[in-house]
């Protein structure tokens, strides 16, 4: 890793694409993960003492590798261990406004989210899936299943999630 006057730390995550799901370390700044996958100045990220494993093979382990470099297009999403890994609060959010917590449910083709979005203003589905420049959009006490796999389910204090490869997101309501 290349060094920098920057403080890091060694974050523990797992990464998951719509193959495969890799369990390793990332170094952060202070602008903690958010900061690191909404950088538009690079598009991949380094991932260290990952393993990786097939998504529908969970349990079985295909390789470890020191350093790994994920392409972070391809990231479906992050689930970290800490909700305070996310990032800075105003740069998780967006901005100083005020929150409105909302339940919500999102889906790709491989996954499905459920968690805690907190967003500015109301829920509006094209200002959540197109409003600013960051991917990744944080999800709070989430659980990430996959559809055809159900054992593999995650649940996380903090997940981010790429919103350029969701097919649904909506909201979910008590009444059912």
């Amino acid at each position: 890793m290349p060094e920098s006057n920057v403080t890091q730390r060694l974050i523990s995550a797992d990464f998951l694409t719509q193959s495969y799901r890799v369990v390793g370390k990332l170094q952060v700044p202070n602008t903690g993960v958010i900061g690191i996958v909404n950088d538009k100045t690079t598009s991949f990220m380094e991932v260290v003492d990952a393993k990786l494993a097939p998504i529908h093979m969970p349990t079985k382990l295909v390789g470890e590798y020191e350093i790994i470099d994920l392409v972070k297009a391809n990231l479906f999403a992050i689930c970290l261990t800490r909700r305070e890994d996310v990032g800075p609060q105003a740069l998780a959010r967006g901005g100083y406004q005020k929150l409105v917590k909302y339940k919500i449910r999102a889906t790709s083709q491989v996954y499905m989210l459920e968690g805690t979005l907190e967003w500015t203003g109301r829920f509006e589905f094209a200002t959540i899936m197109v409003e600013g420049t960051r991917d990744f959009v944080p999800l709070y006490d989430a659980t990430l299943t996959a559809i055809l796999i159900p054992r593999l389910r995650i649940e996380s204090p903090a997940i981010l999630f790429n919103r350029r490869q969701v097919d649904l997101l909506g909201m979910v309501t008590d009444n059912k």
